[in-house]
This record gives C-alpha cells, sequence and structure tokens, in this order.
C-alpha cells in the first residue's frame, strides 16, 4: 500500500504490516497525547484508544494540534477521532471521554498490547502504572513542563514511576513552568519511537532508564532508575 512505503526500511514489511494487528491505549488528550494519536495514527497502528474527560478551551491554542477557533467547547477525545478519519480511515478510533481513576482503569486499558502515559497529573500517572503492571503491559511515561521533558518505557515488572517521582503523588510542575509548543512535539515524538520499538521487538529501550530534555540549554541526559 502506497500510504505506508515511506515507512520502508525504517520497518521490514512484515513489521509494517504487523502494525496494524496493534491495539494501543492513550491515556491524555492534551498536547502529547494529540501528537501521540496523529504519530500512531500516520504509520499504521491499528487500533488506537484516546482517553481524556475535558474539552478545548482558548488556553489550548498555543499547543494541542487539534485545537483550533472552531471546536473550542468541544470533547478532546471526539475531534481527535474525527481527525483520524480524515488522516487514516484504515485506524480504528475509540473516544472515551471520562477521567481515568482506580475504578474504570482496568476496563479501559484491559485488551491493549501498549498503554502511552500522556497525563498531566501524577496521581493518575501512579494508577495507570499500577494498571498496566497488573495487566502486564508495556507503558511509555512522557511528561513536559516549560523547556524540559522526560521519557522512559516501564515495562512489566518494572516501577519506574516509583523511582522517578518517589512519595509525590502531588502535582508535577507543568503549572508552574507552562506548556509551549514544541516540548510535547518532540517528547511525543520519542514517545512513539519508544513504542514502536516495543511492539516489534527490535531497538534499544529507555527501560529503567528515564530520557531528561532540557532544550532551554541543549542538555539530553540519560539517567539510570535503580532503588539505591
Amino acid at each position: 500500500m502506497r500510504r505506508y512505503n515511506r515507512n520502508m526500511t525504517a520497518l521490514t514489511k512484515e513489521e509494517n504490516d504487523k502494525l496494524h494487528t496493534y491495539r494501543v491505549c492513550i491515556v491524555g488528550c492534551g498536547a502529547l497525547g494529540e501528537y501521540v494519536l496523529e504519530m500512531l495514527g500516520r504509520i499504521g497502528i491499528g487500533h488506537l484508544t484516546i482517553v481524556d474527560p475535558d474539552g478545548f478551551d482558548e488556553t489550548n491554542l498555543n499547543r494541542q494540534i487539534y485545537s483550533d477557533t472552531w471546536v473550542l467547547g468541544r470533547s478532546k477525545v471526539e475531534v481527535a477521532q474525527e481527525r483520524m478519519t480524515v488522516i487514516n480511515p484504515l485506524v480504528e478510533v475509540k473516544a472515551i471521554s471520562l477521567y481515568l481513576d482506580k475504578q474504570n482503569a482496568l476496563g479501559i486499558c484491559r485488551g491493549h498490547d501498549l498503554i502511552i502515559d500522556a497525563l498531566d497529573n501524577l496521581e493518575s500517572r501512579f494508577v495507570l502504572q499500577d494498571i498496566a503492571q497488573a495487566l502486564n503491559i508495556p507503558l511509555v511515561h512522557g511528561a513536559i513542563a516549560g523547556w524540559y521533558g522526560q521519557v522512559c518505557s516501564i515495562l512489566p515488572g518494572d516501577r519506574s514511576l516509583d523511582l522517578i517521582y518517589g512519595n509525590n503523588r502531588g502535582h508535577g510542575i507543568e503549572k508552574e513552568q507552562g506548556n509551549p509548543s514544541f516540548t510535547p512535539a518532540l517528547v511525543a515524538s520519542i514517545q512513539v519511537a519508544e513504542a514502536i520499538k516495543i511492539l516489534i521487538g527490535r531497538g534499544e529501550i529507555l527501560q529503567k532508564q528515564l530520557l531528561y530534555i532540557d532544550l532551554l540549554n541543549q542538555e539530553y541526559m540519560v539517567l539510570p532508575l535503580v532503588r539505591k
């Protein structure tokens, strides 16, 4: 299929063909989640679930690629679902307009091959990590704050968020640092690359490692995540 010609030769034909069989759950449909959905849909992941309770407002216009003045007030996940029918109608998108919590997380995440953390609060991130572990599903974590971002891949048996955040269950620093347009695009791209590598079983991933990105000072560091 010509649609996927430019996936080659980064992917083999067998890898490319298999992408359509995978199911990925993206939790969060803000700046990170929208970029992640866009890239996974374009590369050819066949089944995508996008989860977020919010609608678009004017503060989203600086960075969220599915936001524009025509969709203000509309559900983010519904707009994202409609967008994918235009980008790649071969992709099935399930839109869930709910806040992920301990009560619904199992039902939302069950049946997927991989989960993407595109959230903006620590409480929900830890719920997602618990559910991913319970379901034996890989989880790709990403977070942004101003000029800074981070990514790691959490495979079954790992609890990397415990090592990143410790006992902190409050808010991260996103609210203090702000969210410009460029940071989520970069972090989402790395999350998608990690997701594809995990699904096809090829390449080095950020397991038990945290990629820390400082775009202001051009610092990119891979930090080991080990218990002391």
